[in-house]
């Protein structure tokens, strides 16, 4: 008998769903909220959710991240009143089995129901391996757990893997995770960067040559698909791979065999493929750039790895475990990240994404030099002024009218009006600069553009000099 969950906020709606589930031999819990939900799974697990879309306290499309990284997660069935090709393609992305706009049948409400005991029945009786505690790869957010579940179906599946994701979000470490949590782990993994391939000897890297085949080819030369022969071939940035390979790779997919240049004889390479981009091969498909064949051939199995600033939590997770690391590497205590030095690493949006932050965190280490704590002047010198500019330009002249009749207001001649508001913009900007660089002359210096001559000049203008302070 499985549990089923039922968070809804019409009341007979819920009432009716439960019912069903009842009447099928089993246990149905009902909740009008979120905050209900997350009470009833306090003390239990369930094996479907049936969750609405719009509740009183938030949205259940974002609460399904939230059930699908628990440790044994719940199959969630998406209930909505009002329907959205987009909200769809979001639910499903994010791991909901199914999708159901209201209204609708009691059956077409229990059969994904049924589905979903029976596939989770199966599931248990078949263990599917996770990956790898020393893949490398850091975080305990719902987004990244969710990504994890996929990526260990795709290991013991055995498909071809496609991985997507912005720079640095680590997709040649979740491949090397894949291969060595899959049936092909004894075997080689073999890595292609498309980037590289010299355009005119691209066919022979990949496929090999015979000897005499080109010019200056004195000896018979094996490729990379045959290297990978049993194990596992990692195509990196596919999407820089040249058009004319592309024909050819694609039916090495389709056939797992190949011709060397020069060669004669067709020759068998039994590989997994997982390719990886940070490119939209649909839109360069559109544009002729890449071949659809190819693409759809690729899509057998997708994962689209998110973006850093879409995992709540993990910044937090990765700067502990790359403090712990750096302890363990050097011997000496790990700094304690001060809590200005955490607010600036939580305001970046990480455009560089994992491999971004863990350089950052790596230099701030370099310039602190082994003290006991991690302060803002440890960050690089560019990110505090990308991110110290933004504040100011946002802070500094809040004091500034914003309203025609804020202007009205103030009284007195033009000239005289002018003069007050600009002095006062004046000094409020400095003052604002001068608390978000903590007093550092060269930051402030560099955000605002102004030599340290000029910048004291003013400061002192406004009472706000209290001792030079500099950057080293």
């Amino acid at each position: 008998m499985a549990k089923i969950l039922v968070v809804d906020d019409d009341d007979l709606f819920r009432e009716l769903l439960c019912t069903s589930v009842s009447r099928h031999g089993h246990t149905a819990l009902g909740a009008g909220t979120l905050a209900q939900a997350r009470r009833l799974l306090l003390g239990q697990a369930v094996d479907v959710v049936y969750l609405d879309v719009r509740l009183p306290d938030g949205s259940g499309t974002l609460a399904l991240e939230e059930l699908r990284a628990a440790p044994d997660p719940p199959e969630v069935i998406i209930v909505t009143g009002q329907g959205d090709p987009d909200g769809a393609e979001l639910a499903l992305r994010c791991g909901a089995w199914d999708y159901i706009e209201k209204p609708a049948s009691v059956d077409r409400m229990t059969l994904p129901m049924l589905r979903a005991l029976s596939y989770r029945t199966e599931k248990r009786r078949q263990r599917i391996p996770a990956l790898p505690e020393t893949s490398g790869i850091v975080g305990k957010s719902p987004r990244l757990a969710a990504i994890l579940a996929q990526a260990g179906m795709a290991a013991a599946s055995g498909v071809d893997v496609f991985i997507t994701g912005e720079t640095g979000t680590g997709k040649e470490i979740f491949a090397r995770a894949i291969h060595a949590s899959g049936s092909r782990a004894q075997g080689p993994f073999v890595v292609v960067d498309c980037t590289t391939l010299p355009g005119t000897l691209a066919e022979s890297v990949l496929f090999g040559h015979e000897r005499g085949s080109f010019t200056g080819a004195d000896r018979k030369q094996s490729g990379l698909i045959e290297q990978a022969d049993g194990g596992t071939l990692f195509l990196d940035e596919i999407g820089e791979l040249p058009l004319p390979i592309q024909a050819k790779f694609l039916r090495v997919l389709q056939e797992r065999s190949y011709r060397p240049v020069g060669g004669g004889q067709v020759r068998k390479s039994e590989f997994r493929l997982v390719a990886a981009t940070n490119r939209d091969l649909a839109v360069m498909a559109g544009r002729g750039e890449f071949r659809q064949d190819l693409l759809y051939r690729l899509g057998a199995f997708c994962l689209e790895l998110p973006p850093l600033r879409e995992r709540d939590g993990d910044v937090q997770t990765l700067l502990s475990w790359r403090l712990g690391q750096n302890a363990a590497r050097t011997g000496l205590p790990a700094p304690e990240p001060s809590p200005e030095y955490l607010e600036l690493l939580l305001s970046h949006d990480w455009p560089g994404n994992v491999r971004e932050f863990l350089q950052t965190v790596d230099m701030s280490l370099v310039s602190a030099q082994g003290e006991a704590m991690l302060l803002p002047q440890h960050l690089p010198l560019e990110l505090r002024v990308r991110l110290m500019r933004g504040r100011v330009a946002s802070r500094g002249f809040a004091a500034l009218p914003n309203s025609k009749e804020d202007v009205l207001a103030l009284p007195g001649p033009w000239r005289e009006h002018r003069a007050r508001l600009l002095e006062k913009a004046e000094s409020d900007y400095f003052s604002a600069l001068m608390a978000h660089t903590a007093g550092d002359a060269a930051l402030a210096s560099e955000l605002s553009g102004l030599k340290t001559a000029r910048l004291y000049e003013l400061l002192g203008k406004h009472g706000l000099v209290k001792g030079r302070r500099g950057n080293g």
